[in-house]
């Protein structure tokens, strides 16, 4: 460990460095930079008033120089973070406990899996690791909060929170990997006839409503238009009794300092949107986040949300495409199921236990319906030698 680490806490993203974040962070993260978490706590998505107070935990050498950053949110809900553990405190109210507030180390509203102990590589990266992960179960213990949780984290972050003793939790997502074909017609010529014939239904329909579908990349769009593009987003939650928790201020100021790592899927009719699909993307990675539409159009979402995508992974260059949380219809359109994972520090040894064993039932169960659900993937069993 660097000689004379030290550990704060901030109380926004804000607070931090920027010069910090490219050091510590993967190049090209949409996330995991300057603006993406300051922008979104300043605009109140991460916020107090929504049940977010930042903690965010930041290690400093005896320079002063920022050397490791874990992101960190004391919450009073569940809503967001995407490690669903609504029944865990319905379970602690049965048994008379109080479950909220609770620590985590997560994105925002972004079911994202990537690193959470941000540090730089070199020689004394494991031991800053190390730190931030003890000071971490060190504030929530003293805090008197019941549990920590690190939300989809990196493998090389879980190993380590495994070797602290924390609880490892299973789901599912859903991912389109690029198998080498080249481009859309390519991609669906590894699929079995009949799956190919349902798709290009499927895009016949959106081709033939006399839609305009168009990309456009954060630096693209005008910023008097993201009220309307925020009017299709908040009308889906609407629908859903939920809360649009982004403004659209907050996603114009997204797009202004992300430029090409936004990226919009916008169908217009007679030059007004109808509908968008919003999107962010890395060096290697598109990620799907939110789809809004002010009407009924046949086949649309699946236009937008996944075949805009793809065929933009295809021509950017890009490997992967991560459409978002949930969606076993994604499995038929070609992304595969894969397990991703979270950690969990829970203070009450009695209820660390019982969730263990709970956890552990649901590893093999999710194994099994990730296996199941690879079985209805569309492809060709004999794709392989189509991409020769």
């Amino acid at each position: 460990m660097p000689s004379r680490l030290s550990i704060s806490t901030v109380s926004a993203a804000s607070a931090i460095p920027r010069a910090a974040w490219p050091t510590l962070c993967p190049p090209g993260d949409p996330f995991l930079n300057a603006d993406f978490l300051a922008i979104i706590e300043r605009h109140g998505a991460a916020a107090r008033e929504w049940g977010w107070t930042a903690r965010h935990l930041v290690a400093s050498d005896q320079h002063g120089t920022v050397v490791g950053l874990l992101p960190l949110y004391v919450k009073t809900h569940s809503h967001g973070d995407f490690i669903y553990d609504w029944s865990w405190a319905a379970a602690y109210r049965q048994l008379g406990r109080q479950y909220y507030p609770k620590l985590i180390s997560c994105l925002p509203h972004t079911p994202v899996a990537g690193p959470r102990l941000l540090v730089a590589e070199g020689p004394a990266a494991a031991s800053i690791r190390q730190a931030l992960a003890d000071s971490a179960q060190a504030l929530a213990a003293g805090l008197g909060v019941s549990s920590w949780h690190v939300a989809l984290p990196a493998e090389a972050d879980i190993a380590l929170l495994r070797r602290e003793g924390l609880l490892i939790s299973h789901d599912v997502q859903f991912h389109w990997v690029d198998s080498g074909c080249g481009d859309f017609d390519g991609y669906l010529a590894t699929f079995s006839a009949a799956r190919r014939r349902k798709v290009r239904a499927e895009r016949r329909r959106v081709a033939d409503s006399g839609l305009r579908i168009e990309t456009r990349h954060g630096d693209q769009i005008d910023p008097a238009e993201w009220p309307l593009l925020h009017a299709l987003y908040a009308d889906t939650f609407a629908r859903f009794n939920n809360h649009a928790v982004f403004s659209a201020a907050c996603f114009a100021d997204l797009a202004a300092a992300l430029g090409r790592r936004m990226v919009a899927f916008i169908a217009r009719d007679r030059g007004l949107p109808v509908a968008v699909a919003l999107c962010f993307c890395s060096d290697e990675v598109l990620y799907g986040r939110y789809w809004g539409c002010s009407g009924n159009y046949h086949s649309l979402h699946f236009e937008l949300c996944f075949y805009q995508g793809i065929a933009y992974c295809l021509e950017q260059g890009l490997r992967r495409f991560e459409p978002g949380a949930g969606g076993e219809h994604k499995v038929s359109r070609g992304f595969t199921p894969t397990v991703v994972h979270s950690a969990h520090w829970i203070a009450d040894p009695g209820m660390r236990e019982l969730l263990g064993r709970h956890l552990a039932r649901q590893g093999e169960a999710l194994a099994d319906y990730r296996d199941e659900a690879a079985t209805h993937l569309p492809f060709r069993r004999d794709r392989s030698s189509l991409l020769r």
